[in-house]
């Protein structure tokens, strides 16, 4: 007898981004030919910088001769890459030895796979509005889940709840989908809470790259206390265009331990079961991202998104609509106009402007009447969709 994992029945009938994409290809079904400006997906637009093409370029060249073939990888990461991810964070303060950084194809396939350290009786702790993955992981994974919703009286930044149950703890920051960053006491109060309950926080910094106030943490391994209680999950995809491409990385500090168990041991245990590492292409391209060109090549990028940031809130501005966010991260968080519930307020973008975001209630229930704008589109496309903003709402 085969028995299935039926926590799959428990979730939701279809993923936030697979029912967006079906409705738009519905509306371009009955619109041929109809141009979509698309502020919704967290999709960059914009190519790999120059020197991430060269090095992609040199280390495919590299593999078409004996001498300098390169084959498995090790399943942690290669040393080279492991190397200039400890030299950034050092450059930050944060002292980091290359075994505690891990190489992964990206942080929503490492938010998934990091669960296998945790027992299914772990319960995870989410901060909602919430990245969809957080709760339909845990989900899947059989757990309790505590929900612990934000609002705009609080900035979308729950402080930490007066239980002191041991969790889990999913933080964000910039978070996705409001825009919202923990300040540095926020933070520490999290750390401090998730020490003092033998919680571990798996801190999700996908965005840190769009950090401009110099008073904000950009990892939370600048907090006291954090490497005894955090894993820390980072992505290329909005810092460097890696969506397509795919490569992120992880800190598990080697003094993180529970029960008496090292977490980082135990993932270099599962790396070695699990993967035969990424491959030696994309991690010289993904190396090329810490090199000195690299980083000024990428920060004319992520400006780039933050005009787009600037395009979009100056029309929410225009037009009179409640928002956070666009400031320190690359989302916009907006409150429905008229009352609308979040769905609605799709479908009216959708057929009156052509233009699409991602309804707040897929980010958890307390998302409802709110809706996300990304700022990863062309500068041409944003400022299209701005103007029709405008026209529809001013």
């Amino acid at each position: 007898m085969i028995y299935l994992n039926k926590n799959y029945a428990e979730l939701k009938d279809s993923y936030l981004f697979a029912g967006i994409a079906k409705k738009t290809q519905a509306y371009l079904d009955s619109h041929p030919g109809q141009k979509l400006y698309r502020m919704g997906i967290g999709d960059v637009s914009q190519p790999l910088c120059p020197a991430v093409i060269d090095a992609l370029h040199a280390a495919v060249e590299a593999q078409a001769h004996a001498e300098s073939f390169h084959g498995y990888q090790p399943e942690c990461g290669a040393p080279f890459f492991r190397e200039a991810v400890a030299a950034l964070y050092a450059a930050r303060g944060v002292r980091l030895s290359p075994e505690e950084v891990f190489v992964s194809s990206g942080a929503s396939d490492e938010l998934g796979d990091i669960l296998d350290l945790f027992s299914p009786e772990t319960p995870a702790m989410v901060l909602e509005p919430a990245y969809p993955a957080y709760l339909d992981a845990s989900v899947i994974a059989g757990r309790k889940i505590i929900h612990v919703p934000a609002s705009a009286e609080n900035g979308f930044l729950s402080s930490p709840p007066k239980t002191m149950e041991a969790a889990l703890i999913y933080l964000c920051s910039p978070n996705n989908p409001t825009g919202a960053v923990f300040g540095r006491d926020q933070l520490q109060a999290w750390v401090d809470h998730a020490n003092k309950t033998g919680s571990v926080i798996l801190f999700d910094a996908a965005y840190e790259a769009y950090i401009e106030d110099p008073t904000l943490p950009h990892s939370i391994f600048e907090l006291d206390g954090a490497n005894t209680c955090a894993i820390e999950i980072c992505s290329l995809s909005k810092t460097a265009g890696f969506t397509g491409t795919r490569l992120g990385y992880t800190i598990i500090p080697k003094s993180l331990t529970r029960q008496g168990l090292s977490l980082n041991s135990m993932w270099v245990r599962n790396r070695t079961t699990k993967t035969n590492g990424v491959s030696y292409i994309l991690q010289r391209g993904g190396a090329a991202v810490f090199t000195p060109e690299g980083q000024r090549q990428i920060q004319t990028q992520i400006a780039l998104y933050k005009r787009n940031a600037v395009t979009l809130t100056a029309a929410l501005d225009t037009c009179g609509v409640w928002y956070t966010g666009g400031k320190n991260a690359p989302y916009i968080w907006l409150k429905c106009p008229g009352g609308m519930d979040s769905w609605s307020f799709f479908s009216y973008l959708l057929n009156e402007i052509q233009v699409v975001g991602t309804p707040g209630e897929g980010f958890g229930r307390c998302g409802e009447g709110f809706f996300r704008f990304s700022t990863f589109a062309s500068p041409e496309d944003t400022v299209i969709a701005a103007q029709r903003l405008i026209g529809l709402f001013a």
